[in-house]
């Protein structure tokens, strides 16, 4: 499968945060979200292995009990089961990716975005 750049249909899934799924496989899925600043993520956990990398912005992720500032082309790896959040501290940008594919962002995904 292959994506092209859109920057329309995201969705909100929590006040100040927008997703898009960009494309997705048998055994991972690639989202992009974007996040204004002052926006949060609580605390949680997920059974899904998470990579991300900030395409802009600046978020201050905390994982376990580690915190760190992360800015413009930090990335970071969150593995299953472990509790994570994060504050938006700039208006941000990132790209995730979730391995196994996440069966609920499967539906921020949208067939014309496929070339």
């Amino acid at each position: 499968m292959f994506g092209k750049s859109n920057e329309d249909k995201f969705s909100d899934i929590l006040p100040g945060i927008k997703i898009k799924t960009l494309v997705h496989g048998e055994k991972t899925l690639m989202t992009k979200f974007i996040m204004n600043r002052g926006s949060s993520l609580p605390k949680h956990s997920h059974p899904y292995e998470q990579t991300g990398y900030l395409l802009g912005g600046k978020i201050k992720l905390t994982i376990g009990d580690d915190t760190f500032e992360v800015e413009t082309g930090g990335s970071w790896c969150i593995d299953s089961g472990v509790a994570h959040s994060a504050e938006i501290l700039e208006d941000s940008s990132a790209l995730e990716i979730f391995t196994p594919p996440r069966a609920d962002y499967i539906k921020f995904f949208s067939i014309e975005d496929i070339l």
